[in-house]
This record gives C-alpha cells, sequence and structure tokens, in this order.
C-alpha cells in the first residue's frame, strides 16, 4: 500500500521531514520509490528536461498525463502528485476541476497548482471535488518567469507578508501542502511554523517541512540550468557521455559485439543450412 496524504501530513505532526523527488519516467521513478521517497512529483518541468523546451509553458494536458501514467506505474511506495499545466486552471473552475480529473485517471494521488490567493477559491473547488491539491507559492515557474524572470522571493518586508498571507489563503482552502520555492529562508520559517500543513522547499532552506529536487539535477544530468539550491550527489553527465563515446570506439573498432554478445545455431542445423545455401 502506497503512502496516503494523510501519512505526509501526520509526518510534520511528528516532526519527521519529508522527501519528495521530481521524475518522470518509468525506470528513474521505479528506482527512487525503491529508494524509499514519500512524494514523486510529476513536474512540468518535464518539458524541459524531457522536451528540450525553453521553460514551462508549453507543456500540455497529454504530456502530463503521458508523463504521470509512466511514474504512477513505478510507484509501489510514494504518493504521487502530478503538476497542472499552464493555463489547465486559469480558466475557469470547470476547466481546473476537469483537468485535474484527468490526472487523477492517469494514476496521480494529487494535483499542484501555482498561485497564492488568487487560486486559493480554485484550490477549495478542486479539494470539494475529493481531489488532494498541493499548492505552490513563492518563485511561480509559469508565471513568474514571464514577468520577472528568476528572482528569489519575500526579500523585502511587505513581499514577505503577502506570501505568508498567500500561505494561510491555501491552507483554508483546503491544501494539503504548500511547495515554496525560492523564498528567502527566515520567511519559509515563518510560514512552516505558521500553518498546520507541510511546506516543501524548493531552494527555501532547511527550515520547510520537507525539500523537493528533481532527480536528473541531484544526478548531474542536466546541465543546462544549474540553480544555487541543487546538491548534485552524482555526476553522471560525464560518465554517461564517456560510456556512450566507448560504446562508438568498440563498434568502430570491432570490439563489440563480442562473441559473448550474439547467438549461434546448433552446429547440426548450420550444416544442414549450408548444404542448402551451396
Amino acid at each position: 500500500m502506497h503512502k496516503s496524504v494523510k501519512d505526509i501530513l501526520d509526518k510534520k505532526k511528528n516532526g519527521q521531514k519529508i522527501s519528495v523527488i521530481t521524475a518522470y519516467d518509468y525506470t528513474l521513478a521505479s528506482l527512487c520509490d525503491k529508494a524509499g521517497i514519500d512524494i514523486m512529483l510529476v513536474g512540468d518541468s518535464a518539458g524541459m528536461v524531457m522536451l528540450g523546451y525553453e521553460n514551462t509553458i508549453p507543456v500540455t494536458m497529454e504530456q502530463m498525463i503521458l508523463f504521470t501514467e509512466a511514474v504512477s506505474r513505478a510507484r509501489q511506495n510514494s504518493l504521487v502528485v502530478a503538476d497542472m499545466p499552464f493555463m489547465s486552471y486559469q480558466a475557469s473552475t470547470s476547466d481546473a476541476i476537469a483537468n485535474s480529473g484527468r490526472l487523477i485517471k492517469a494514476g496521480a494521488d494529487s494535483v499542484k497548482l501555482e498561485g497564492g490567493k488568487i487560486v486559493a477559491p480554485t484550490i477549495q473547488a478542486i479539494v470539494e471535488t475529493g481531489i488532494p491539491v498541493m499548492g505552490h507559492i513563492g518563485f511561480q515557474p509559469q508565471t513568474t518567469t514571464l514577468a520577472q524572470g528568476y528572482r528569489v522571493q519575500a526579500k523585502t518586508k511587505d513581499a514577505a507578508l503577502t506570501l505568508i498571507e498567500d500561505a494561510k489563503a491555501l491552507e483554508k482552502a483546503g491544501a494539503f501542502s504548500i511547495a515554496l520555492e525560492m523564498v528567502t529562508s527566515e520567511v519559509s520559517k515563518i510560514i512552516s511554523e505558521s500553518i498546520s500543513i507541510p511546506t516543501i522547499g524548493i531552494g527555501s532552506g532547511k527550515f520547510c517541512d520537507g525539500q523537493v529536487l528533481v532527480v536528473h539535477d541531484l544526478l548531474g544530468m542536466y546541465d543546462k540550468l544549474k540553480p544555487k539550491f541543487v546538491k548534485q550527489y552524482l555526476s553522471l553527465s560525464d560518465q554517461i557521455t564517456k560510456a556512450v563515446s566507448t560504446y562508438k570506439s568498440d563498434i568502430e573498432s570491432g570490439k563489440f559485439p563480442a562473441k559473448e554478445n550474439w547467438f549461434t545455431m546448433d552446429k547440426t542445423e548450420l550444416d544442414k543450412l549450408m548444404s542448402e545455401v551451396d
């Protein structure tokens, strides 16, 4: 039986940190699940990491459904949360509910929406249908990038107060957790202590109730962006490039395939074949 929303809420109540990883495909999600990760987030960052987009804006519902299906098939233990892509929930509440339902049918246990007070009514409507929601405030890739570019959030008193109000509004709307992206550590601490639901930090310091990184970032597989908050546990991009280069050389030199890499016929059958061929 995989983890539930209640299990995640209980971790905060018990003072236990929550591990979250962003994954997009069956193979890596299987390994993350095997490692005991609490939540696997199917992020719309898949558009950049897996599809080569410049940002998350072009990602479609159909693409998110495909990634969500892959990750949900991989998990045995983790809770699966799927991102609602840009414009899948902003136009109307009915759109938001319908698209949330599509991700749940694809295998997600919950959906994630970006935005503060402005999306609170939408979150409440989705929660009322029985679908758990994770909020997302601070830096919001779907919209903040368009207006400001990558920028740390809550650096001033007024900005901090707005963010604290946003967090409380999302809790009141029924969100079971909130992602805090690129928020100053001081404000992340205040928010985490001010609400009863877990906060998940993305470059927001150690005082959040949990932390999330993209699996490709922590494995050193995605070099296009290298945010300050990423801790790289391996450097696989160099190793993978080297391995593929060695493979290419082995083909060109005749080293691969070797005898142990191919199949042979029974000698009797081969003799019969050759007599016919000759």
